[in-house]
């Protein structure tokens, strides 16, 4: 979750016992949970004011264990302890007292929040008897309450006056932060903004790790210097790939240094957070995300058989939902014609099957590598790209001509660019899926005088 806004889980694992012990694991819906901690941490005869603040910072604790992944970026397979020394005290298939399920039922997706912060405060708490701690005391709540405070006014007591509470957050299936396929050099996504925030945040605490100067969501040059310096710094396998265990070791420092599992948090900024591409794409949508997906969807839909194909328009209509849907029925996954993460990462996964299938010495023009080309990259998909470029110079002089160097330096940028305003697509003087594919196409029916793109004629289809 630690890669976008806060939302209640549906469900959550407890292990019923500390962190390393050899117990069990429960999960149970989230508004379960919250019941049974709520009846076995307060009394249900405190004034009403007193139960709902604590049941906010009961909620408030418990998303903000999921959130940071605090145990899961550990390598333990549970979201939260029944214990109360490190958690919050839960006690497997016990009942619940009726007027405090009725409140928790209202409030379970309400928590509390640190203004100017997005993730749930870590609302420590303490019965205020045996024992006593810098957040929330359970029994002082109900002095509070019973001097006519409001459950906010309760909470600001403990908490400090800067804090808001979120009403009516969604309720989502929870999903790992880890996007499911590895991070690696020309990957572009939220996930790689995403990481490259870590980093940059974790690299003040660990200045050998060198800052990545564009938070652009593309994994660059400097992205990966910065990768491969953290797994020297922290004893992992040095690749520059970010798999699972890179991933979430980079979470648990990063939740670390910002000391966001701590009531003085540091806090999550909006902007840290805020994704740059469309998390889902649905019918009636366009743009070039959606140009993005048809391209996937053209080429494995010309080597899958039952994948229907579709043309590349910049528009999400009946066809692409349709091509959609067949894609998500081949591949298991639920057909529901929108692209989620699970689904983006499936298609990745099956056009790079192919890709890595169909080599450019056997064909006539060249499949999106998949990786983003941009100034500053040096490689053998940059040196095709050249040659493309130069041979429809011929034709249209106002695209320049570059030498087939292998580097993507400013002529081969502003080619680019010219290039992209000749052919309607924003001139970013990236190259992405889209303005490859379009470069392709035009240097194949230049060339070849008719598309002779790959997935215009595969040769064959796996069934």
């Amino acid at each position: 979750m630690l890669t976008g806004t806060p939302f209640i889980p549906e469900t959550i694992t407890v292990h019923l016992g500390t962190p390393d012990s050899n117990a069990p694991n429960v999960t149970v819906d989230f508004s379960t949970y919250i019941k049974n901690v709520a009846s076995s941490e307060i009394f249900p005869t405190w004034p009403e004011s007193a139960l709902r603040a604590n049941i906010y910072a009961i909620v408030s604790f418990a998303l903000n264990r999921i959130y940071t992944e605090w145990y899961r970026s550990r390598g333990y397979d549970f979201d939260i302890t029944s214990t109360t020394q490190f958690d919050q005290k839960f006690i497997n298939g016990r009942e619940y007292f009726e007027n405090i399920s009725y409140i928790v039922d209202e409030l379970f997706n309400d928590y509390v929040q640190r203004q100017g912060s997005i993730e749930p405060l870590f609302t420590s708490f303490c019965n205020g008897t045996t024992s006593t701690c810098a957040g929330l005391s359970q029994w002082g709540t109900v002095d509070l309450a019973n001097r006519g405070l409001t459950p906010y006014e309760i909470l600001q007591y403990y908490y400090g006056d800067d804090i808001n509470i979120v009403r009516n957050a969604p309720v989502k299936t929870r999903m790992p932060s880890y996007p499911g396929i590895p991070l690696k050099y020309g990957s572009a996504s939220n996930d790689v903004k995403s990481l490259q925030v870590f980093l940059n945040r974790i690299s003040s605490n660990y200045p050998a790790i060198p800052k990545i100067p564009q938070v652009d969501g593309v994994f660059d040059d400097a992205t990966e210097a910065a990768v491969r310096k953290f797994q020297e710094v922290f004893d992992l396998a040095v690749t520059g790939i970010v798999d699972e265990a890179t991933w979430y070791r980079i979470v648990y420092i990063y939740t670390s240094v910002k000391r966001l599992s701590e009531l003085n948090s540091e806090g999550v900024a909006f902007e840290e957070v805020e994704p740059l591409y469309n998390e889902d794409l649905s019918i009636g949508m366009q743009g070039n995300e959606v140009s993005h997906l048809q391209y996937y969807l053209a080429v494995i839909g010309a080597y899958y058989e039952a994948v229907q194909p579709v043309e590349i328009t910049g528009y999400f209509g009946e066809e692409t939902e349709n091509s959609l849907k067949s894609f998500q029925r081949v591949f298991g996954i639920p057909q529901t014609g929108v692209l989620d993460r699970q689904t983006r990462n499936d298609i990745y996964r099956a056009y790079m099957g192919i890709v890595e299938t169909v080599k450019p010495e056997y064909t006539a023009v060249v499949l999106y590598p998949n990786i983003v080309l941009r100034e500053g990259e040096n490689n053998d998909y940059v040196r095709i790209l050249q040659e493309y470029l130069t041979f429809i110079h011929d034709t249209y002089p106002n695209i320049p001509a570059v030498n087939n160097t292998g580097y993507f330096g400013p002529l081969t940028k502003q080619s680019v660019m010219e290039f992209q305003r000749q052919f309607g697509i924003n001139p970013t003087g990236f190259v992405g899926g889209v303005t490859w594919d379009a470069i392709a196409g035009v240097y194949s029916d230049l060339r070849f005088g008719f598309d002779k793109r790959p997935y215009q004629d595969p040769g064959y289809i796996i069934s």
